[in-house]
């Protein structure tokens, strides 16, 4: 028996189409969390958070707001094209976060064949993966017609309960297509709702370059097909930036020594997706918020999170979406641990050295911690208006109101405590009064810096391990 066959139960089901599926708990918890956008009309600050979402996004997407990139924007552009393909199944494409030598032993590994087949490092890190992601991704797309007419599909009315959400909100649907003038089924609007930017912005900035696989391509083949047809799929929240930080956030905890680099990542990612003209800032903020609470819970193993089914179409060997098998996760600590002791050999063994020495060689573009620090920073809020007074000027408890947020930054440095970790993380935590820092506790999720968090967690772990090497506690010492 593997060391993970304890953990991880390999089922084959037949899954209930989730058209049929009344939303599941995490769902209705995401869905929640993500509702103050409904309200956002009822207030003139709402209001202006709305009108400036239209004019940062658009600004974004022209090149006229000079965002602090990590490339020339022309470059930035090219890269957002290459970005519009998701590599769920193996996280590959983000890997460049683990620096010159590791991102390419990885990527040496984990590969996309063509648009469906690909390959893994090792099965726990593919089942690790594959139920991370498709947790979040869950939470994700429950939302996006959810917040445009609320459905599960499009067609299909969403349960009682997540319907009350809006109610309780005093919310409306189609906030984004109302407000820019194209309502759902207007000329050029999405059917259901919330039209994206490149249906709404008054000019959209098109461009050519080579896409995921370096064959010609073009930004309206991602976003009115035939690459990806955007056209009819609602905008809010972007399910890109939930994949995009939600196995970026897994490769870090996998790989602590890059922590800060790949958040570093997922914020270009997400970036990226308003470059290329498929979200809105407030997307990107939706999409940001919604991984981080769910690698959160899982991290936490809370019931509601592990033990349920989920296809995971990624196995050691080459597979294609659609097939591969049903996994169950019940321990998640568990999980993590098989995944990062196969990765490490993977990595150690392909870049010859320590993972440490070998992730502090990079020569690629997260080589300055400055300009790391500098993008994230300009990514935390986008420059959004203050919705909600009353966060405005609170630094918010993050142990109180969120105490599984801890584990995302003990998850990677274990050397610190859970009640340490959340007070980095309410320390560090950016500006509040956002759109979704409501005082709830996934506002909380929206105002997290992750960056800020690991770089004081490594430093606080990395000194208590040297002061426990010098002066062992006298548990240590009996052992």
């Amino acid at each position: 028996m593997s060391r993970l066959a304890e953990h991880v139960l390999i089922v084959v089901l037949t899954l209930v189409p989730p058209c049929a599926q009344a939303q599941s708990p995490p769902n209705i918890a995401a869905l929640t969390g993500l509702a103050p956008v409904a309200a956002l009309p009822n207030s003139p600050e709402g209001k202006a958070a709305l009108d400036a979402n239209l004019k940062i996004t658009g600004d974004i997407q022209s090149g006229a707001l000079a965002q602090p990139l990590l490339m020339s924007f022309p470059e930035q552009q090219k890269f957002a094209l290459r970005d519009s393909f998701i590599t769920d199944g193996n996280a590959t494409q983000l890997a460049d976060g683990l620096g010159s030598k590791l991102g390419a032993a990885y990527q040496e590994r984990a590969q996309y064949k063509d648009f469906q087949t690909f390959t893994s490092v090792a099965q726990s890190v593919a089942d690790f993966i594959g139920y991370t992601n498709n947790i979040a991704k869950s939470d994700s797309n429950a939302g996006k017609y959810f917040f445009a007419n609320a459905t599960t599909n499009g067609k299909t009315p969403v349960s009682e309960a997540a319907a009350a959400i809006l109610s309780a909100h005093g919310g409306v649907i189609d906030v984004f297509g109302k407000t820019y003038g194209r309502p759902a089924g207007s000329r050029g609007a999405d059917a259901y709702g919330n039209s994206r930017p490149f249906q709404t912005e008054p000019r959209l900035i098109a461009f050519r370059s080579e896409d995921y696989f370096g064959r010609p391509s073009h930004s309206l083949d991602w976003l009115r097909g035939p690459n990806q047809n955007l056209f009819d799929s609602p905008s809010y929240p972007s399910g890109h930036t939930t994949y995009g930080y939600t196995e970026a956030v897994v490769l870090a905890i996998l790989v602590p020594e890059r922590y800060q680099q790949m958040i570093a990542r997922a914020a270009e990612y997400g970036n990226d997706r308003i470059v290329v003209g498929a979200h809105y800032a407030m997307d990107v903020l939706g999409g940001r918020a919604t991984a981080l609470h769910a690698v959160a819970h899982l991290l936490a193993n809370d019931p509601a999170y592990v033990g349920q089914t989920r296809k995971n179409p990624a196995v050691l060997n080459e597979m294609s979406h659609g097939s591969g098998k049903d996994i169950v996760i019940t321990d998640y600590t568990a999980a993590l641990k098989a995944a990062r002791a196969d990765l490490h050999a993977y990595l150690s063994g392909a870049c010859g050295d320590t993972i440490a020495t070998c992730a502090a060689a990079d020569s690629g573009r997260f080589k300055d911690p400055a300009a790391n620090e500098a993008l994230y920073s300009a990514t935390q809020t986008y420059g959004l208006p203050v919705v909600h007074r009353s966060t405005a000027d609170l630094k918010e408890d993050v142990g109180t109101l969120a105490p599984e947020a801890g584990h995302l930054l003990t998850a990677a440095f274990p050397a610190i405590t859970l009640a340490e970790a959340n007070a980095i993380l309410t320390e560090t935590q950016g500006p509040g009064g956002g759109f979704l820092d409501n005082g709830s506790s996934f506002g909380v999720y929206a105002r997290l810096n992750l960056y800020a968090a690991a770089g004081r967690a490594a430093t606080l772990a990395a000194t208590r391990v040297r002061t426990e090497a010098i002066n062992p506690s006298p548990t240590q010492s009996d052992r």
